[in-house]
């Protein structure tokens, strides 16, 4: 798969140059300076011989075929360079130049047609506006970056070309290894996907990193990401995500949801690491690509001193690692060789006269412990340790070792030698203790990513010709916004519980409405021009006798014509008043990457300033459902508090699988709320109470 992007046969460079001003003279002195094995053909019409090789007018002058060209000429050039490609049978393109649709429409229109030429010859494209490709494997450097890095086992895509030049950078500084480095520019062919999914079949790379801007096809991405993870750790860092969104939207589902919800439910989805920071980012691949994962949760901290223990414990708890207490046996054969003050509890504090052969001797008893999955060791420079000894002795034990072991010395004159050893021996060192940790929880993150079962997914019977006979209705009335009634029928359709509820049009019919229901209900304004019914004095709970329902009748009538004089009021609705249950809400958006997106929380009208919520991307599996309901904070109170009986989570899962299969069936729903959905004691159910839809054609 993309194969000759990669490890091709052959490379011509169109736009070599002898000018070492020029990026055609970078990324053909690039392919000659790091040792790649294959033919190599600078093109340029002007010139016999550059850097050694001789130089070629066009392709068609190329006496052998050609797997991969690299073209770095000026933009309205490229076309013509496409059409030479074509002709001579080269199926990959690298397109350094730039000029395309970074600049505006006219390039974007330029893109446009060179895609299409493109399709027609069957050749895969790179960029626009890329920096190129690097495989340490081939020794294939067709970029203009400065420097080629070491050989490893890290992979490395970027939408941007000065983020792969700053890792670049890095690596070579911190002597790190890696597999591939891709720019993807513009993106115009070949996207993030393809490139995934490329790296997930390629031996040499163990981990794949990425920097994205944008996602081309998220469904797609999604499923390749969910593919690859199963075998690979896929790390990535995603920019722009703290946009507000669907500023417009007017569901509380719409007004909360933003792209980087459906980011990260996405990553979460798809067993995708999301690293916050490029710190993150290079310190979770130092682990992954040098360390085991971990067995289990079990975390032991081997220190110095007992203030960076306490920041490593405090990390430790609060993410899903473990400071399991020491074993008696293990404590017993400590204490054979610490001073009575060490500490054996977990921090282990070996205190500040700790010797290197007291860091090896610990250390030999903490790997042999097989209660312990992951070991953090800690140093602080004090004027009786040698920094480079400790590095030494744990060296010499990590080689054998059968748990993944990170360290983290503090400081920088007198720690920078044994970061160098850490270095040489794959060993992950950081800077700070809530570094490593991170890195290891990241490790266990994945580990519980890989032991979990293939996902579950439920299908229900639904009415959707009903469902398709009320949109139609409402889009023939040029409407978007369905008035409650006819939500309550799409809910209908897919097998929600509803209360009893009946429109009326006069005071009367109010009144004999209530009566026919049962005292106490709810009234709501029948309007498909008011969303928020609270907002605008709609609605009225509580209602007991005839007084109260006449009254609730004026009053919401009154309100609305006063606060929204040009509503449509199509009467009042009475409905039955359920009396018993938590109120939560589900809710469905659009994600413009990813489609669909479910959001779940408590309900009501405090959840745009709670903010209380969980998003993930439709369809939902059985497994997701119950993870979105897990992971708002307020989960406890649905379990039950001070005696309370628990709420029905299995009515709550029920509700957002039905609205999950909803969204996927009927991509016309722009935005939905339940809310809210009233959850009944565990095993009573839960019902819908109220419900705004809006769609579009």
């Amino acid at each position: 798969m993309l194969q000759h992007f990669f490890n091709p046969s052959s490379v011509a460079v169109v736009g070599a140059s002898q000018n070492p001003a020029k990026i055609g003279h970078d990324i053909l002195n690039n392919i000659v300076r790091y040792g790649y094995g294959g033919a190599v053909y600078p093109i340029n019409p002007r010139a016999q011989e550059i850097l050694g090789h001789k130089a070629y007018p066009d392709l068609a002058t190329v006496p052998s075929k050609i797997d991969l060209a690299v073209v770095a000429v000026p933009a309205p050039a490229v076309m013509d360079v496409l059409e030479q490609c074509g002709k001579n049978g080269v199926d990959s393109v690298i397109v350094i130049t730039a000029g395309f649709k970074e600049t505006g429409p006219e390039g974007a229109r330029l893109e446009e047609r060179l895609a299409t030429q493109a399709r027609e010859f069957g050749i895969r494209i790179l960029g626009p506006n890329c920096l190129g490709v690097i495989d340490t494997a081939s020794a294939l450097n067709a970029s203009f970056a400065a420097g080629m890095p070491l050989g490893g086992h890290i992979g490395f895509f970027s939408q941007s070309g000065a983020m792969c030049v700053a890792i670049l950078d890095w690596a070579l500084g911190e002597n790190v290894g890696f597999s591939r480095f891709v720019s993807l520019g513009n993106k115009m062919d070949i996207s993030e996907t393809e490139i995934m999914l490329s790296m997930g079949q390629d031996e040499n790379t163990r981990v794949i990193l990425g920097y994205l801007e944008s996602i081309e096809d998220g469904p797609r991405f999604m499923k390749a990401a969910h593919h690859v993870s199963k075998t690979k750790p896929i790390i990535i860092i995603k920019s722009g995500t703290t946009s507000a969104g669907a500023k417009a939207a007017s569901s509380h589902t719409g007004a909360l949801a933003g792209s980087e919800h459906a980011y990260r439910a996405a990553f979460k989805q798809s067993g995708i690491i999301h690293a916050e920071s490029m710190q993150a980012l290079f310190g979770y691949a130092i682990a992954f690509a040098n360390q085991s994962l971990p067995e289990g949760p079990s975390l032991a901290i081997i220190t110095n001193s007992g203030g960076p223990g306490i920041l490593a414990a405090d990390a430790s708890d609060r993410s899903s690692l473990h400071l399991t207490p020491i074993r008696k046996e293990t404590a017993d054969r400590l204490r054979e060789f610490l001073p009575p003050t060490a500490s054996l509890y977990n921090p282990i504090d070996i205190i500040g006269d700790a010797s290197h052969e007291r860091y090896e001797k610990t250390l030999k008893v903490i790997l042999k412990d097989q209660l312990i999955h992951a070991v953090l060791i800690l140093l602080t420079p004090t004027a009786a340790v040698d920094a480079e000894s400790v590095a030494r002795e744990i060296a010499g034990l990590a080689k054998d070792a059968d748990k993944p072991i990170v360290t983290a010395f503090m400081g920088e004159k007198r720690v920078r030698g044994a970061r160098k050893i850490f270095q040489d021996h794959a060993i992950p060192t950081y800077d700070y203790p809530e570094d490593a940790v991170a890195a290891l929880n990241a490790m266990l993150r994945y580990r519980q990513w890989l032991e979990k079962p293939e996902k579950q997914y439920r299908r229900f019977e639904a009415n959707t010709g009903k469902v398709r006979k009320v949109f139609a209705s409402v889009i023939k009335q040029h409407r978007h916004d369905l008035i409650e009634s006819e939500a309550r029928q799409i809910l209908k359709a897919y097998g929600f519980r509803l209360p009893e509820n009946r429109i009326a049009r006069t005071t009367r019919e109010a009144v004999a409405t209530a009566s026919e229901i049962g005292y106490p209900v709810v009234m709501k304004i029948a309007s498909p021009d008011v969303l928020h019914k609270s907002d605008m004095g709609g609605v009225r709970v509580g209602l007991e006798n005839e007084a109260m329902v006449e009254d609730a009748f004026f009053e919401i009538t009154s309100n609305i014509q006063l606060r929204q004089p040009r509503a449509r009021i199509l009467g009042v609705m009475v409905q039955e008043m359920i009396q018993r249950g938590r109120e939560v809400i589900l809710g469905i958006t659009r994600d413009i990457q990813f489609g669909p997106m479910i959001m779940f929380g408590l309900g009501g009208i405090y959840v745009e300033v709670l903010k209380d919520v969980a998003f993930r991307i439709a369809p939902l599996s059985v497994e997701e459902a119950d993870a979105m309901i897990r992971d708002i904070r307020s989960f406890p109170l649905l379990r039950g508090v001070r005696g309370e009986a628990p709420a029905d989570i299995e009515g709550i899962l029920d509700g957002l699988l039905r609205l999950s299969q909803m969204a996927i069936d009927f991509p016309e729903i722009i935005e939905a709320d339940i809310n809210p959905l009233l959850v009944c004691p565990e095993g009573q159910g839960a019902v819908a109470v109220d419900a705004r839809i809006t769609i579009h054609e």
